[in-house]
């Protein structure tokens, strides 16, 4: 990736003077430096900008992009130590109540991305087992949370493949295929977790399309499970009946792909297998073991190669 790197003496045309305090905290500079992977740059517009006293939610998440800046660029110590005051100062926000189920509420935002940076700076520092209990650890805290899916995510790419496939929740199924019991049972199976809204999930499509296609006659099999998020396009909240009827029509029956495979429908498939990313692909042997879990696309040659070294 290229990266434009912006100097540390240039924060003096972005910081904000000494006495004034920014009326809000400049999330999309503090992005652009963390995406950038500038660290040291995040780091001191923060500072020159933080209010004095304790931070409410709007600065927290602000303050959680300066340890995912130091995670992107691999400013491990900078990265613990920001994530660790977020985290701290988060929880004693939630003195007396609940984070709540919200994913993109602030307080959640920076909980989110406190612990994720701090499970990455436990992998970084060779401890890939203080990272696993740690994950753990908050996804028992933050259970029935906004986070808690976000949180299993990350436990899920350390600790998932080589392990049992755990059951999908798949006693609702949208108007594709049916899904016996034992239907899986003996084939390598490709699980497809998608939204309906998601752009990357439409991409992913054609190139499942393709896979399925392919290997079909020589025991591969894709599922694709789902969920309902409460609103259709354009942003349209709906009733959950209006929003199951909106993905069927539009994205199911019919479809070259998802019109014949299974479409489990359930939000605890989502919690379960950590899918705050759309799509997540998990790829399951023979066996029942899974052998790749990836939050994100990925393009046909390498899905491709990883189906045929289990096919």
């Amino acid at each position: 990736m290229h990266r434009t790197l912006i100097p540390i003496s240039a924060l003096a045309s972005i910081a904000v003077p000494l006495g004034l305090v920014a009326a809000e905290p400049p999330v999309q500079r503090l992005k652009d430096f963390a995406f950038a992977g500038q660290s040291a740059q995040a780091k001191a517009l923060f500072e020159s900008t933080r209010p004095s006293g304790d931070l409410d939610a709007e600065w927290l998440a602000a303050m959680s992009w300066v340890g995912r800046a130091g995670v992107f660029g691999e400013d491990w110590d900078l990265a613990a130590d920001y994530a660790e005051s977020t985290l701290k100062a988060a929880e004693k926000l939630l003195e007396g109540r609940e984070l709540g189920s919200a994913p993109n509420a602030p307080l959640a935002i920076a909980v989110g991305a406190a612990i994720e940076a701090l499970g990455k700076f436990y992998v970084a520092k060779d401890d890939r087992g203080q990272a696993i209990r740690f994950l753990r650890d908050q996804s028992r805290t933050y259970a029935g949370t906004g986070v808690e899916t976000r949180i299993n995510k990350n436990l899920l790419q350390l600790d998932l493949e080589g392990k049992q496939m755990p059951q999908v929740d798949a006693t609702d199924l949208l108007s594709g295929r049916r899904m016996s019991a034992d239907e899986l049972r003996g084939n390598v199976a490709l699980f497809f977790f998608w939204a309906h809204w998601c752009s990357d999930c439409r991409a992913q499509k054609p190139v499942l399309e393709v896979l399925e296609r392919r290997y079909r006659s020589r025991g591969f099999k894709v599922v694709a499970p789902t969920r309902l998020y409460g609103y259709i396009e354009r942003g349209h909240d709906v009733s959950p009946d209006r929003e199951r009827a909106y993905i069927e029509s539009r994205h199911v029956k019919g479809k070259p792909l998802l019109g014949k495979v299974p479409v489990p429908l359930s939000a605890d498939n989502f919690v379960k297998f950590g899918v705050s990313t759309t799509p997540t692909l998990v790829l399951v042997d023979r066996e029942g073991m899974v052998r790749l879990y990836h939050p994100g696309e990925m393009p046909e040659s390498e899905l491709a190669e990883r189906i045929e070294a289990l096919l």
